[in-house]
């Protein structure tokens, strides 16, 4: 089982990026919103239990995340690997992570991180902005605090996987063709 992490800076294409390699590799998407969405609409104990935490306000604890996690690995034998959207958002998320893939035995291969300039993020973001209906597209002081909060979060997670030599930047700017070559070459280096 091949699994990779795809990450990046909101803005940066993991969204478009993440489709083609999906469709590439026959990787099966794993986003924890989405795992958290449909556990809740199935009312799964996982998802009921999350349903009470969020309805306090509260976040989703790690463990009942990993949980839903290995549940999705679990329904998916036959998949070639998972590609992670979302998380690990902390070390000890990315610590949790891998003691659960080690006794699945599908450890992660790469965590691909792509790099974009701010300037062109936020010129992303603005232009998305203009026909997603997000608003937290088109404001760019909000645009700004997203960026910021994403490095302080995730250079820890980034940090972790380094110190396994998994940690492959990847640049981020040009065309979604080239992008995605980029990120193919490494990811065949690896597979």
């Amino acid at each position: 089982m091949f699994n990779l992490i795809l990450f990046g800076p909101p803005g940066s294409g993991k969204g478009t990026q993440s489709e083609k390699l999906i469709a590439k590799y026959g990787l099966k998407h794993l986003s924890t919103g989405d795992l958290l969405r449909s556990e809740i609409s199935c009312q799964t104990p996982l998802g009921k239990e999350a349903k009470s935490i969020m309805d306090k306000g509260q976040l989703v604890p790690d463990e009942v995340v990993i949980g839903m996690i290995s549940s999705a690995l679990d329904a998916n034998p036959d998949a070639r690997g998972f590609l992670f959207d979302g998380f690990p958002r902390t070390a000890a998320q990315a610590e949790a992570l891998d003691k659960l893939l080690e006794l699945k035995e599908a450890p992660i291969a790469a965590m691909l991180a792509l790099e974009v300039s701010e300037d062109e993020l936020i010129k992303r973001l603005l232009k998305r902005g203009e026909t997603s209906g997000r608003s937290d597209d088109t404001n760019e002081v909000v645009i700004r605090a997203r960026i910021t909060e994403y490095h302080n979060k995730t250079a820890v997670v980034a940090d972790y996987y380094k110190k396994f030599d998994k940690v492959v930047m990847v640049k981020g700017e040009g065309t979604i063709d080239e992008i995605f070559n980029r990120l193919c070459t490494e990811i065949d280096k690896r597979a």
